[in-house]
């Protein structure tokens, strides 16, 4: 390489190395103040997020050559753009994130600790980002979940927040067992553990029996380590934990097998059945999650259940083969979800003003018009604006992309039932109709974005996502009407207990590894059968 090239990839292994030494001084200065502990932790975060962004920044400024698309770091390490993207957004999430949890745990016991677990799982998931190996994909998302553990038990005494800890644990090692498992097969396929290798493989001969189970078990561990349906319970009892390791979970690491699956992009290309698990699970999620989230009223809660949908949206993007589009949703949602959990004090006052607000209910015509007239714009505009977009755009925007999004942003069309004359209804459509006309142009507008996530549509698994939303959609107007609600009251209450299908995981988890919890009077025992008392033992919470 180059000199040039060097420094490149220096800076690229910088900001991974620069959060391990938090983690090296807790363990050599245990007895640091936590006041100096932060100040060096904020720090570094700081000088992370800005190399981050200037290793991201020269990925621009100095394209690499013509059919040079990873910048080797070192063996088993590679730079490529999507990585560059993620460890970027992840470092500058985790400086604003150091900040916040230095203010919000002041006089709390543990600080030191919690510091480092904090950089830990910075610098694991920026060494994450650069895998070209499976053995260093599989150490690294497995000292991630590690590293997360400890954050997530750093109130030790609360049932739920140690119940999520070893359920998440377990998850875990289902998700290990199968990365292993993928692992093997790839390497009997290709002759190496080289992730580049089997990629190109992929792309070039195609993939053998082996490679479409490799495939599969990568895509069923992806499933398991973002939450899916029903291994779902522990991100939704992880709000026990404290607010910024929220905000870190939901806006970074889980994330982390959406970009996996973006990495992976040409193997799942090659596989079917693999497209086809990521969408059905993907939409599966985020169709019963969506539902769910309608039923709840706790504002982190309901943030809980927003990540499961919106993982299991991206799932789906991936699914269908919008890779593309995949990447930028999660970009947009790790960035609204770190503001949505740091800012959830401010969202509970705006909460209970809403509170004491006059509620309206949709006029039942706008909810039949609203898809209608959603569906209408997206399409007829599309071309138009693929005029001044690259050519790519158009492949990777097919017609069932647009009715999807229609059906999303549909609810903006609304119009409320009572005190609407006609002028004023047709005022509120119009406005509904700009913003949607303005999220469309956006979301054009970042497919000019250069992520190094190339999209390839499935055209069928697009129209079966485009009737999963169809649904979702009809259940949503549905509850919207006073005699709709009471048609779905039973099914309602099914959805408002998440369809019970976390309390049969939570029973099979414990049955296959029991669990004693810390005494509270905030204990899950009647829910879960689980009979208080000591906390788990340390192995088990991470």
């Amino acid at each position: 390489m180059s000199s040039f090239a060097d420094f490149k990839a220096l800076l690229a292994l910088l900001p991974g190395g620069l959060m391990f030494i938090p983690a090296i001084v807790a363990v050599l200065q245990p007895s640091l103040p936590a006041k100096r502990f932060w100040t060096l932790v904020q720090r570094l975060c700081m000088l992370a997020a800005a190399l981050s962004l200037v290793s991201l920044g020269l990925r621009f400024v100095t394209p690499a050559p013509a059919g040079e698309v990873d910048l080797a770091i070192l063996p088993g390490l590679t730079a490529g753009l999507v990585g560059a993207w993620f460890g970027a957004l992840v470092q500058c999430l985790g400086a604003v994130i150091a900040g916040f949890s230095s203010r919000y745990l002041d006089g709390e016991r543990g600080q030191v600790s919690y510091a480092a677990a904090l950089s830990a799982v910075l610098a694991t998931v920026q060494l994450l980002t650069l895998a070209d190996n499976w053995i260093v994909l599989i150490a690294a998302w497995a000292a991630t979940g590690f590293a997360l553990n400890r954050l997530l038990c750093f109130y030790a005494d609360r049932p739920f927040a140690v119940l999520a800890a070893h359920k998440k644990f377990l998850a875990d090692r289902l998700a290990d067992v199968c990365l292993i498992a993928a692992a093997w097969l790839a390497d009997r396929a290709t002759g190496s553990f080289s992730i580049s290798t089997l990629l190109h493989h992929a792309a070039v001969d195609g993939v053998n029996p082996d490679l479409q189970l490799c495939a599969l078990l990568l895509a069923l561990a992806v499933a398991i380590r973002t939450a899916m349906l029903p291994v779902h319970g522990w991100l939704i009892q992880v709000m026990e934990a404290p607010t910024p390791v929220s905000a870190l979970l939901h806006a970074g690491v889980v994330n982390l097998g959406g970009f996996v699956v973006i990495r992976f992009a040409p193997l799942f290309d090659a596989s079917a059945p693999a497209h086809a698990l990521l969408a059905v699970a993907g939409l599966a999620s985020a169709v019963l999650a969506g539902f769910v989230s309608l039923t709840r009223i706790s504002i982190k809660v309901r943030l809980a259940w927003s990540t499961l949908a919106q993982m299991g949206f991206m799932l789906l993007e991936c699914g269908v083969g919008l890779y593309h589009m995949a990447a930028l949703h999660l970009i947009g949602h790790s960035l609204y979800k770190a503001h949505a959990f740091l800012s959830s004090g401010a969202a509970v006052r705006q909460a209970r003003l809403n509170a004491m607000r006059q509620p309206w209910q949709p006029a039942v015509w706008s909810l039949v018009l609203a898809p209608v007239l959603g569906i209408v714009v997206s399409i007829s505009l599309a071309p138009v604006l693929a005029l001044i977009a690259p050519p790519l755009v158009m492949h990777d925007w097919p017609v069932w992309w647009s009715m999807i999004l229609a059906l999303a942003w549909a609810p903006m069309l609304w119009v409320p039932a009572a005190g609407m004359t006609y002028s004023t209804g047709a005022q509120r459509i119009l406005l509904g109709g700009l913003l949607f006309a303005c999220l469309l142009v956006l979301s054009f507008a970042g497919h000019t974005i250069t992520l190094g996530a190339p999209s390839a549509p499935h055209a069928l698994l697009g129209q079966m996502a485009c009737a999963g939303m169809a649904m979702l959609y009809t259940g949503t107007a549905v509850m919207q009407v006073p005699r709709g609600r009471q048609w779905l009251e039973p099914w309602r209450r099914s959805s408002y207990a998440g369809f019970y299908l976390d309390e049969a995981y939570t029973r099979l988890a414990l049955h296959l590894w029991p669990a004693q919890l810390p005494a509270s009077t905030k204990s899950p025992k009647n829910q879960l059968g689980i009979k208080p008392g000591s906390a788990l033992p340390k192995s088990r919470a991470g």
